[in-house]
């Protein structure tokens, strides 16, 4: 957590989502536990330095787990922890509000 003091709840929690990439790194944890290469699929667009510090800084918010193995390769695997599995369920009515958007959008170009 980087900024205090929070105005109200809303600027807490966007003060752990802010930015283009975090959201969209929460929905791809959300699915599954994912090693660094599979969260560059899964978020397409974003360069490896930026997944980089977005990861850092969910960790240190505490939203994101980094599980490291003692084995050669190395592996390492990030997943939600259990705040920022709350975090994901509270994106979804947001997610949900955007797809409807997305759909007037596209209804608006078919007949604008």
């Amino acid at each position: 957590m980087r900024k205090r003091p929070y105005v109200c709840g809303l600027d807490a929690a966007l003060d752990v989502i802010d930015g283009k990439w975090k959201v969209l790194i929460i929905w791809a944890l959300n699915h599954q536990r994912c090693r660094f290469g599979e969260l560059r699929r899964l978020v397409p667009g974003i360069s490896e330095k930026v997944l980089v510090q977005q990861l850092r800084e969910m960790e240190a918010d505490g939203i994101v787990h980094r599980e490291i193995y003692d084995v050669v390769p190395p592996k390492v695997e990030y997943s939600l922890t259990g705040l920022g599995g709350e975090l994901s369920t509270a994106l979804g009515p947001l997610g949900a509000w955007g797809k409807r958007r997305m759909a007037v959008l596209e209804e608006a170009g078919r007949h604008g």
